[in-house]
């Protein structure tokens, strides 16, 4: 089990091979809320805290079939 603070801004989010998904703009409760810029159609999308497989030097490894979602105004 991780910590959620460890997670910090700016750090990169890759699926579960290491296949870029996002860059962390900040953690929300339990999610995690990628940066608008790294986006494709220039939205915040988020990711479940418990999704999260590993934190290793400053990359996030999130668990297989994880799909970033977003917001639901």
């Amino acid at each position: 089990m991780f910590e959620k603070w460890r997670i910090k801004e700016h750090m990169e989010v890759t699926d579960s091979s290491g296949q870029h998904l996002g860059t962390v703009d900040k953690v929300e409760d339990d999610m995690i809320v990628l940066t608008r810029s790294d986006s494709s159609d220039g939205q915040h999308h988020r990711l479940p805290i418990d999704a999260v497989e590993k934190i290793d030097d400053n990359r996030v490894y999130m668990k297989t079939g994880t799909f970033a979602s977003t917001p639901q105004y």
